[in-house]
């Protein structure tokens, strides 16, 4: 066929195409980023499960072991937003008070008469001399050939005949775009007309321009729009007012596409397009009015018009509903905002992906801090309940070898205190297995002998029971010192009392040293008698050989728990080994793998975030370099003016690891006015032609560096004040649980006052995630790693400063003074050296360092 040539392409339309490929451009990282995501999350997911089912712990213990990372994964709601964004495809969609406003603006869209205008048009949508209007459904797809269809919405090709496909056009035809009345085929009035053309907006984004309402209503022409499509929906407007079936139109979109509007009006033949420019400046036109009042155009800070730029929303805030009525500078209106809407989709992606990160980031960081703290604590507690039990131990043994003669005198004691009470319960007691008549008739010496072995039997457990207890509150002093560590032995010996085997134990030994007694003539079973028998069996115990014999069984009993606890002890410090080195293994994995992969994935969404809301910052002149990167100037970003802005091209993975968990120590960081504040982060695909990937860390801009500011001459209240600076930065980050292991001369910043300010956090860590290695600039390293090489003391030092100094440098870190004791110490040097008259010191000591 003899098609359309190729498009022009107005500026309108190159902007549009911009900020479209800018959106497309994006899409592909966060789809990328999202897909990797998920990857990580399956196989995190997948190693613990696998750890769980091969441990040997018991079930409870695997569950803990590995349910502390059961959030590693999506929230369902979030991952479902996520899929709809980066699986959306942009749309602009173009409605319209009637067909001639809709195909004027797609007209001027695509910078081509495409659609035919004027009366050849025929009438508007709402009909006039009875005519009513049936154009149907456009679609405007790209394609390298210009090319004319009708097809059902997503299911096939219509075959049929079209006017543009039997020769050359330069507007769509007419018959082509309406609906004959003739046409009896329900496929044929329901079809859309497709149209491709090889136009670069095009390539980027389709275009949709609803059909009639005679045709079909609003809301089925948008039924496709309402799954995975970023709508940027346009309505075009000739008319000073709309009508109140216009409005309803309107509303039912508004219900539809939870999207904000870009109203277009058009010019018409009743008013110049830059009258109405004049006056609308003036005052808010009437279509103006009439949106707002019927709630369709939002908060008027949300709302520009008459082609002043749509830039008055703030960056990543949610887009609002504007209106341009000056036709001729309609750019300046549609392009910012069909950036602000893409923006706000992609913003909101990416924030919520970042978010997951971040949480999953500081899941990790808290549990690598809890494995670290287990494998510090737990061989330390082990330790200390073997040698608690042990002292608990020998201090029992103690009571039981020296104090034999107290509990010979205890047991005198508590025979004395007892004698009545067990008298009466003697005189009280019912034997067992005994029949007694009621007046104490004689028995048999068989039975005789079963009752009086009864009535010592009563009288052993009584005793026995007593001993017990008070032998038991002769060593409870013992448990505020030991508790927790003996549970298992003292538990034993509180129920020796009422355990079957000692009473036996004990009533053996017992009967033994009690005179037997013989009966010539069987007696009368009275009360008399039974408390007779008890008087006799408790005059016959000796209180010397009962307190040996209650003294061994202590011991034997002791030692017995002794062993039991020892064998415990090993049994629990075996089952802890192994958990150990699963909880070490899986310590290093998550600081050498999940946590920086994470981190790196978590840098991406950032920064893809930071280049969508800001763009990609401009490199001014190069203010230093350090061993992993270079500091440019940057004169403005994200709204911070000046900036300082960091490249760093990382080598490898490890680098790119460091650099990205540097990046979330760093932003998670609340703002203090002792660290340099860190604005946002861009990653630059396009560094060195696309042969390298850079990372740029905007930063906040200081005057100079503490090396720089030395050299140029600081005053000793400078120094010292310094000094403080540095002490209150760095306590900072140890309060946040980060230390920085690179404090140093070129790390320490300073503003246009002298007040300094710590940055370059690139081997600052959580003590968790620290891997022991050495790191930082060798001159600078902590004093434990020299011998010898310490500085000199010139005359001018003083005395105070130079304990601190020498305090601060001692070889053994635990002798060196905590920062909460150096600062209070700087400020009171501060004090007496600065307010009192030494301004000659200070001289002498700027001319000697």
């Amino acid at each position: 066929m003899e098609g359309h040539g190729a498009q022009r392409s107005s500026p309108l339309a190159r902007d549009l195409t911009r900020a479209f490929t800018s959106y497309n451009k994006h899409t592909v990282l966060l789809k990328k980023n999202l897909k990797e995501t998920h990857a990580f999350f399956r196989e995190m997911r997948q190693n613990y499960s696998n750890t769980c089912a091969s441990s040997t712990l018991s079930s409870d213990s695997s569950s803990q072991e590995t349910g502390q990372f059961s959030c590693i994964s999506f929230p369902s709601h979030e991952e479902e937003f996520l899929r709809n964004t980066v699986g959306a495809a942009p749309y602009i969609l173009v409605l319209g008070q009637d067909c001639a406003a809709r195909y004027q603006l797609l007209n001027c869209l695509l910078g081509d008469r495409l659609l035919p205008l004027g009366p050849e048009a025929g009438q508007a949508c709402h009909g006039g001399q009875g005519n009513v209007c049936k154009r149907r459904k456009l679609c405007f797809t790209h394609g390298r050939q210009t090319r004319l269809s009708l097809a059902l919405p997503g299911q096939y090709e219509l075959v049929h005949q079209l006017a543009a496909n039997c020769g050359r056009w330069e507007t769509v035809p007419r018959e082509d775009l309406e609906i004959l009345d003739e046409c009896e085929d329900p496929a044929h009035r329901q079809a859309e007309l497709e149209i491709t053309l090889h136009h670069p907006l095009l390539q980027e984004a389709k275009v949709m321009v609803v059909p009639c309402p005679s045709v079909q209503p609003i809301e089925e022409a948008l039924e496709d729009c309402t799954r995975s499509v970023i709508p940027i929906i346009l309505y075009a407007v000739n008319r000073d007012s709309l009508s109140s079936e216009q409005v309803a139109d309107l509303r039912k979109v508004k219900e539809i596409l939870s999207f904000p509007v870009c109203y277009v009006r058009l010019p018409d033949a009743s008013a110049a397009s830059a009258e109405l420019g004049q006056r609308c400046e003036k005052d808010k036109s009437k279509l103006q009015k009439q949106l707002l009042s019927r709630g369709l155009l939002g908060s008027l800070s949300g709302n520009c018009s008459c082609g002043a730029p749509a830039q008055t929303a703030a960056p990543g805030a949610k887009p609002q509903s504007v209106v341009g009525e000056n036709f001729e500078k309609l750019h300046r209106i549609l392009v910012p905002f069909t950036r602000q809407v893409l923006q706000n989709q992609q913003v909101e992606a990416a924030s919520l992906l970042n978010g997951l990160h971040c949480r999953c980031l500081d899941l990790f960081i808290n549990q690598a801090f809890d494995m670290q703290r287990d494998l510090q604590i737990t061989p330390r507690r082990l330790e200390y309940t073997r040698e608690k039990e042990g002292e608990l131990f020998t201090s029992l043994m103690t009571i039981a070898n020296r104090k034999q003669e107290e509990m010979k005198d205890m047991i005198v004691e508590t025979l004395g205190s007892m004698k009545e009470q067990l008298l009466e319960d003697a005189a009280n007691l019912e034997f067992t297995d005994i029949i007694v008549t009621t007046n104490g008739d004689p028995v048999t010496s068989k039975e005789i002998k079963s009752c009086i072995q009864q009535i010592q039997d009563l009288i052993v457990v009584r005793l026995n029971q007593a001993v017990a207890n008070k032998l038991i509150s002769s060593v409870d002093y013992l448990r505020e010192s030991f508790v927790g560590t003996l549970e298992r032995c003292l538990s034993s010996l509180e129920k020796s009392h009422i355990e079957s085997s000692v009473h036996n134990i004990t009533s053996n030994h017992l009967k033994q040293i009690i005179h037997r007694i013989t009966f010539v003539n069987p007696p009368a079973i009275t009360p008399e008698w039974k408390r007779k028998v008890a008087q006799d069996a408790i005059e016959s115990l000796s209180a010397a050989k009962l307190a040996r014999s209650i003294c061994s069984q202590f011991r034997t009993r002791l030692y017995s728990s002794h062993e039991a606890f020892a064998a415990s002890l090993r049994q629990l410090e075996e089952r802890h080994t192994g958990r150990l080195e699963r909880t070490e293994d899986l310590w290093l994995r998550v600081r050498k793998d999940h946590a920086p992969r994470l981190a790196r994935l978590s840098l991406e969404s950032r920064s893809l975030r930071d280049v969508v809301l800001h763009g990609k910052p401009k490199l001014g002149r190069e203010l230093g370099r350090g061993q992993y990167g270079v500091v440019y100037l940057c004169d403005s970003w994200g709204g911070h003016n000046p900036c300082a802005l960091k490249s760093v091209v990382p080598p490898d993975d490890k680098h790119w690891n460091d650099l990205a968990l540097e990046f979330h120590y760093t932003r998670t960081l609340p703002k203090h006015e002792r660290l340099v504040d860190l604005h946002g982060s861009v990653i630059d695909h396009t560094y060195a032609g696309g042969s390298s990937i850079a990372v740029l860390l905007i930063m906040e801009r200081l005057h100079r560096d503490l090396y720089t500011g030395l050299k140029a001459g600081l005053s000793l209240q400078e120094r010292l004040q310094i000094a403080l600076d540095v002490v209150e930065g760095i306590r900072f980050l140890h309060s946040q649980g980060l230390l920085h292991r690179d404090i140093k001369l070129k790390n320490v910043l300073l503003d246009k006052q002298n007040r300094a300010k710590i940055t370059d956090l690139g081997f600052c860590k959580p003590e968790a995630m620290m891997s022991g290695s050495i790191v930082g600039t060798p001159i600078h390293m902590a004093p434990e790693l020299f011998t010898g090489a310490r500085p000199e003391r010139l005359p001018c030092f003083d005395e105070e400063c130079w304990q601190l100094m020498e305090a601060c440098w001692n070889g053994d870190p635990s002798q060196r003074p905590l920062l909460g004791i150096v600062e209070p110490s700087l400020e009171s040097i501060t004090v007496r050296m600065c307010n009192c008259g030494s301004e000659q010191k200070s001289s002498s000591l700027e001319d000697s360092c």
